[in-house]
Formats: structure tokens, sequence, C-alpha cells
């Protein structure tokens, strides 16, 4: 295991888009969690009661969009070896398939998490800067954003792992299908078009149940601090529905790297 590790981090790593993706992850990440922290204030809040905006989630906010770059540097991690035809010199030189898959999906995972920690210490860091001067303070009920508050703890070691299982999915769908286009179109789409189609349902049972089973509204309810009885899921439960996702297609794409020629 240690030589499929060592050469696919190497192939990774001497990748061009490699770096430039990875350093998205982390800048997308914090700019939009500034600015929707810069957004928010409580002067704006109409609510007899004031306030009641969850913080850490808002500082989080610029995962969504960060994730669009994790889902690109996944799915060319093995769909960029096929357009190429590299993938035949990868399995002559390391005929254990199901080993090869395996290390590639760590070296990718866990590239997908160092850069998503960045992004998620920077996001916390700028919102707690910025949210204090637009109201959110003590006095309003507003501690200041720390890790050392368990449910902030948790909401961005969630967030990280997340980023790492968005990873995996891309990855299994890239494997599955076997062209970068035609992956990112779905891994996209189901994680951005599918919370749209939910808004559509009028009906308020299938309504929740579709937020329940939608990746992207599920996996994020993990970034939750406040209100958690309000969600359609609870924080580990919701991060758990994007693992089975990531794992499902994990395992239709190794099942066929197994089956099929390269």
């Amino acid at each position: 295991m240690r030589r499929e590790l060592h050469a696919e981090w190497t192939k990774l790593r001497t990748l061009p888009s490699t770096g430039r993706l990875l350093l998205a992850v982390a800048v997308l990440t914090v700019a939009v969690s500034a600015l929707s922290a810069a957004a928010v204030s409580t002067r704006l809040c109409r609510s007899p009661g004031g306030c009641h905006e969850d913080t850490v989630k808002l500082g989080l906010s610029g995962v969504g969009l960060g994730q669009a770059a994790v889902v690109i540097l996944g799915v060319l991690a093995m769909s960029g070896e096929y357009g190429t035809g590299t993938i035949r010199t990868t399995l002559a030189a390391m005929p254990r398939r199901s080993t090869l898959f395996a290390a590639k999906a760590a070296v990718v995972s866990g590239s997908a998490m160092a850069a998503g920690a960045l992004g998620v210490l920077g996001s916390l860091l700028a919102a707690r800067l910025i949210l204090p001067g637009n109201g959110f303070t003590p006095a309003a009920g507003y501690p200041p954003i720390s890790l050392a508050d368990g449910p902030t703890l948790r909401a961005a070691a969630g967030s990280v792992l997340y980023l790492g299982l968005i990873a995996l999915l891309s990855l299994g769908a890239a494997t599955v299908l076997r062209d970068s286009a035609a992956a990112i179109t779905v891994v996209l789409g189901l994680l951005y078009a599918f919370p749209v189609i939910t808004q559509l349902v009028t009906d308020p049972d299938w309504h929740a149940r579709m937020q329940r089973y939608a990746p992207m509204t599920a996996g994020l309810a993990i970034q939750a601090t406040r209100n958690l009885g309000r969600l359609p899921i609870g924080p580990w439960p919701g991060l758990g529905v994007l693992a089975a996702y990531a794992g499902a297609a994990l395992l239709a794409g190794g099942v066929l790297l197994r089956a099929r020629d390269a």
C-alpha cells in the first residue's frame, strides 16, 4: 500500500491543475464566508424577538462554493488518466486494482481535507473579526466564534469531513463514468440541483423527506449550532447521508474498475 500511496501522491501533486484547485478550495471558501458575514447585520433583523442567526453556520457558508473545486479535483484525479490513456501504464505498474483505488481515494480525500481545513479556519477567523462590527456581540447574545466551543468545533471538523466525502463521491463518479465533463455535471447536479428541486415540492412531508436525503442539504447540517431541533436531519446523521452517497459511488467505481478493461 505504501508504494501505491507514494505513486498516487506523486501523480496528483505533479498535475498542473492540482495546486490551483486546492488553492481555489481555500480561497473560495474564505472569500464567500467573509462576504456572507459582511452582508448580515443585526440592524437588518425584522423579527420581533431580534436576530436568531447561526453565526457559525454563516461563517462557514463558503464551503458550499468551495466544494465545486473539490468536485473537479476528485473527478480529474481519475478521469484524467482515462482521458490521456495513462491508466494503462498505472494498472501495468500497480496491478492490484483495489489497492490502487484505495490509495487514490486516500490521497485525493486527504488533499481536499487539507485545503478544506485551511478554508474552514480562515472562514471562522474572518467571521470572528467581521461579525462583531455588524452587531453580533456578546451583549446581543452572540459570543465570539471559538473552536473551544463544542458545537463550533463539531461544525468546523464536520465541514472538513464534508469536503473529504465530496472528493470521494467525485472520484467514485469519475471511475464509473470515465469522462470528466459527464462526471462533473452529474456530481454538481446532484449537489446543487437537488436542493432547487426540493424547493419546488409543495407537500410538506415530501419536502422534509427530500431535504433529509439531498446530499448537500443533509451533509451541511453538520454546520448548524443553533436550533438543531428544527433541522430536517441532525448534524451527524446528515453527514452520514453524504457518506452513504460517497460509499455507494466508491463501491460502484471499485467494482467497475476491477471488472472493465482499461
